[in-house]
């Protein structure tokens, strides 16, 4: 019988930060970090290729790239703090404004403004279309609705969210009050389909059903402070919240459940995601404006350029005829010959290569497979692997005996490394009480022995107060549920 390797204990190990959602929000790597000397308060991808992105910082907005980070145009004809900057949907014009009350740049807008009002603006014309008076201070966010244009959505620091209809000029829904104890709402969100919205207030994050007349789906409390900005992924099956906390909280929109955080160096102002996913913006209260890109594969950089081609002509069949048949469907099918049914095959074995501390129990020397597991490089799990092999072959007082302070100091510092692990602390408790019994005899004769005894010691005695400081806060915890148990009964 061939000789059975020693068997590797595995431990189960959590599931953070392995999840195929960690591991995609992972690779927004190579963060480029652009220092601005006032906070950035507004980061705006153009919907259309080379989907540039506008900046808003102080009184000048830039338009950069968002492959090479370099500036493609600076606006800075402002007369006070620059605020929102938007590239039209054709990438074309952009529009911002500033404390001053000053509009630049488009043809018709929506403006939200600290005067209380929400005004959707004819610049051809010069002049207002429709103004909104029904909020009653601070209009710090608004969006129109991508369906239906007359349809506007705003955020109060009155704590409230309304839709407002500009073909009646009122206010069709009202969402939130501040008499039911809700914070000054920061920033709104309309869903693509125009039936659900989002509103920050506060920490909390709240989903409203608009076609239930506004009624409050979710209330989500996954930040510690503020929620200052929201952004959607390409096709807003992720939402992205960024806070005061200096986190930003990516949410399943199916289950509106945390898939991934990722922190920052400074509490988050605002958030913005490029509509093919490679690029994640965010500006900071510090002025810093911090890019991840993301890496694509070929097979998402093939399918991004089939869905353009379609989006060109218009449907697959035209595409098929402008770049010819597919290589797919001009191939057969190619089947493999099959054997004789009755023909058995018979797989080579290929015989695993043995460690050097297996090759040393296959020969009993005991004492040298334990040396062998002390080499630098390492892993616990393979320490105490073999020791558990030892005490299955009652060989470990054998491994142990025989060994002067050089060969002994690696093993005591092994056991008080990991005396006080889960995983493996009986295991090295039950090698300390055999190593103790066999140089028990010897105990003060080296200076080195003596002091990885005592950190030795150390340990469990610091184990054990921790233990005893647990035991008296459970009882601690279980007089107060039965208070509470009792008092409710």
């Amino acid at each position: 019988m061939s000789f059975l390797p020693t068997p590797i204990q595995k431990h189960p190990t959590t599931a953070k930060g392995r999840s195929p959602e960690s591991q995609f929000w992972k690779r927004y790597k190579h963060p480029v970090f652009i220092k601005n000397y006032s906070p950035v308060t507004s980061i705006h991808f153009a919907p259309t290729e080379p989907h540039r992105y506008a900046v808003t910082s102080a009184m000048r907005v830039q338009v950069l790239a968002p492959r090479t980070q370099k500036v493609a145009k600076t606006i800075t004809r402002f007369n006070d703090v620059a605020r929102s900057g938007h590239i039209r949907h054709d990438g074309k014009l952009l529009v911002a404004g500033d404390d001053s009350g000053l509009i630049q740049e488009t043809t018709q807008l929506l403006s939200c403004s600290d005067d209380t009002t929400v005004k959707l603006w004819d610049i051809p014309s010069q002049s207002a279309v429709t103004t909104f008076t029904e909020h009653t201070d601070y209009v710090r966010s608004g969006v129109m609705s991508n369906l239906n244009p007359s349809l506007i959505l705003t955020g109060s620091y009155d704590s409230t969210v309304r839709l407002f209809d500009a073909r009646t000029g009122a206010a069709e829904m009202v969402m939130g009050s501040a008499e039911k104890g809700q914070a000054p709402v920061e920033d709104v969100m309309l869903f693509p389909s125009d039936t659900l919205a989002l509103s920050s207030s506060g920490p909390i994050l709240r989903v409203w059903d608009l076609v239930a007349g506004g009624r409050c789906l979710r209330a989500l409390s996954n930040h510690q402070k503020t929620i200052t900005c929201m952004a959607f992924n390409g096709n807003a099956s992720r939402l992205l919240t960024g806070g005061l906390d200096q986190m930003v909280k990516v949410y399943d929109v199916s289950s509106y459940r945390v898939v991934h955080t990722m922190r920052y160096s400074a509490p988050i102002l605002c958030l913005a995601m490029s509509p093919d996913d490679t690029h994640l913006a965010a500006g900071m209260s510090d002025g810093t404006l911090s890019v991840r890109r993301r890496n694509t594969s070929e097979e998402e950089a093939q399918a991004a350029a089939t869905r353009k081609e379609v989006s060109r002509t218009g449907d697959f069949e035209s595409m098929l005829e402008r770049i010819g048949e597919p290589e797919y469907l001009s191939q057969r099918p190619v089947t493999k010959p099959k054997g004789d049914p009755d023909e058995v095959k018979l797989a080579k074995e290929h015989k695993k290569k043995l460690a050097e501390y297996d090759k040393l129990l296959k020969e009993f020397k005991y004492g040298e497979a334990l040396d062998a597991v002390l080499v630098p490089g390492t892993s616990a799990v393979t320490f105490f692997s073999l020791l558990q092999e030892l005490v299955y072959r009652e060989g470990l007082r054998i491994a142990l005996s025989g060994r002067d302070d050089v060969l002994l100091e690696p093993v005591l510092q092994m056991l008080s490394k990991y005396i006080t692990d889960t995983r493996w602390g009986p295991l090295a408790c039950e090698v300390a009480g055999v190593l103790l019994d066999v140089y028990s005899s010897v105990v003060g004769l080296s200076t080195v022995i003596d002091h990885e005894l005592a950190q030795l010691r150390g340990r469990v005695q610091a184990e054990l107060r921790l233990q005893k400081d647990v035991c008296q806060l459970r009882g601690a915890l279980d007089m107060l549920l039965c208070s509470a148990v009792l008092s409710t009964a």
